[in-house]
């Protein structure tokens, strides 16, 4: 069978009419109508943005687009042209790609095998030709990366610039991007809206999925905003702000700037002095890192990903051991202590950065995930008997509470949105009054209004006492809602400074390795 290697000429579709058309999309599970009557037109060649709430109804509506679910009503238009979406494969046969925000390679793989795994057919693979091809392909489209690299040696930029080569040798015209940012650096976030508008600028359409609004209005060309499965509004760029689309989005007023009264740091929670700790290869990924952390203060951790902050937050957690060095918590020397040792006696709360993969049982009730840590304990279980109405009436007070929006503790939490699934992760995290709080990403892919809440409750730990760190690629956050700030480089805390006398590119040049 012929190779399906992809003709690099993409042609450029017509755009004096809309290249995708959505007509009254609607899709309901059971009683629930996730996407209401939805009608919207992308123009050929141009990008754009699609906003919401977690739980608007977005990734639902792409998710018919991708073939993955089939609306209950309505019709789906191609350059004018009725088609049925039946299926993934037939969303690509159609020129639809889709590139997550949960990456969907094989970690084990290389670049190469991961873009071609499920289209070549071929009895016949010349692996190496078809790596040289991928590499022009790669140059082309300014996505440069090693064909031959095993894909989970790569950071998470470079594995996003891999999504994309896979829609793309697989002749996607339309491509569907789903919180791309939120796994890169500033400097990489650059590179990577370079790469889309040249995409736009050879003929394809591109849907950028954002809670970014900053983001949104600096590379897209119109916006289209949902709220509670229904079409808000569809706006050119220029004819909006990003105070609009925000309150568009939420139905309400968005406050931006957290309101954070001044610290007052009291006794020393947590002491780390002289912490090495390996990553997943047995290579060195913290070193020599000591600082301490105060009750009612928020130490901000900034860098490029990958520069040793996840290691150093599953060591302060137990999750890795440390080769060297010591953690000090509540004056107890807890290095060797286990996670269990930790969460029960200690009150350590551990907010992770993934949240479906280490937060989170996906098949799990929200009810149940809420009690993980705790389920041996009184109320929740009585000799070897879980006690069902306390662990329910539990998750009741936590839905209530954290404003989680779910009908029932008993709905499973897969099935609720990115914002609600980070929500459950804090009730738990929280619901224990800890007294050191490790947050990694809290915000990560999360809409305005969930930011908001998050930050605020976080806050509002900060003024019960708790010592929090705060761990963050995104800059502005660390600085908005940090009292001090580490920052890390090749697994150096290079700096701590003051929150309030340092500056955005102060700290950007420490992340890159530079001096003050």
């Amino acid at each position: 069978m012929k190779s399906s290697i992809p003709d690099l000429r993409s042609p450029i579709p017509d755009s004096r009419s809309p290249y995708l058309r959505l007509d009254n999309i609607t899709k309901r599970f059971g009683s629930f109508v996730a996407n209401d009557r939805i009608s919207m037109a992308v123009q050929a060649g141009s990008i754009q943005a699609l906003l919401g709430e977690n739980g608007a109804g977005k990734t639902t509506l792409m998710n018919i687009l991708c073939g993955l679910y089939q609306p209950t009503a309505g019709q789906i238009y191609l350059n004018e042209q009725p088609v049925q979406i039946t299926s993934p494969s037939v969303a690509l046969q159609h020129g639809i790609g889709m590139i997550h925000q949960h990456f969907m390679l094989v970690p084990q793989l290389s670049v190469v095998e991961n873009i071609i795994l499920g289209a070549e057919c071929s009895l016949r693979l010349n692996l190496a030709e078809t790596a040289r091809t991928i590499a022009t392909m790669a140059e082309t489209y300014g996505l440069r990366v090693d064909p031959l690299a095993k894909v989970g040696d790569l950071p998470v930029g470079t594995q996003q610039r891999v999504e994309i080569l896979k829609a793309l040798y697989r002749r996607a015209q339309l491509l569907i991007l789903d919180e791309p940012t939120a796994v890169l650096t500033p400097p990489e976030i650059e590179r990577f809206f370079q790469v889309l508008r040249n995409l736009a600028a050879t003929g394809h359409t591109i849907i950028f999925i954002s809670h970014k609004l900053e983001e949104v209005m600096g590379l897209c060309d119109r916006v289209t905003v949902l709220r509670r499965g229904k079409v808000v509004a569809t706006k050119a760029i220029g004819d909006t702000s990003a105070q609009e689309l925000a309150q568009l989005m939420v139905g309400r007023e968005v406050v931006f700037q957290v309101n954070k009264p001044a610290a007052h740091p009291e006794a020393v929670v947590l002491e780390v002095s002289g912490l090495q700790v390996n990553d997943d290869r047995g290579l060195p990924a913290v070193q020599d890192v000591s600082f301490q952390l105060r009750s009612g203060e928020i130490l901000g951790v900034a860098g490029v990903d990958g520069n040793g902050q996840r290691e150093l937050a599953d060591a302060i957690a137990g999750l890795r051991p440390a080769t060297q060095g010591t953690l000090t918590l509540n004056n107890q020397d807890i290095t060797q202590w286990t996670p269990q040792q930790r969460v029960k006696d200690l009150k350590i709360g551990y907010i992770p950065e993934d949240r479906q993969k280490m937060g989170l049982v996906m098949s799990f009730t929200i009810a149940r995930n809420l009690i993980l840590k705790v389920f041996r304990r009184l109320p929740f279980c009585r000799g070897w008997f879980l006690q069902p109405e306390a662990i329910i009436s539990h998750a009741d007070h936590a839905i209530q509470q954290f404003d989680i929006r779910a009908t029932s503790g008993l709905l499973k939490v897969g099935q609720l949105s990115g914002g609600n699934q980070q929500k459950v992760v804090l009730a738990r995290e929280l619901s224990g009054q800890p007294d050191l709080i490790i947050a990694m990403q809290p915000t990560r892919g999360l809409d305005v209004g969930a930011t908001e809440y998050v930050q605020t409750a976080l806050l509002a730990e900060r003024e019960r006492g708790a010592a929090i760190l705060y761990i963050s690629t995104e800059l502005e956050e660390v600085m908005r809602m940090s009292d001090r700030i580490a920052v890390m480089y090749a697994g150096h805390f290079v700096a701590i400074l003051d929150a309030k006398a340092t500056t955005v590119e102060q700290i950007g040049l420490l992340m890159a390795g530079g001096t003050l």
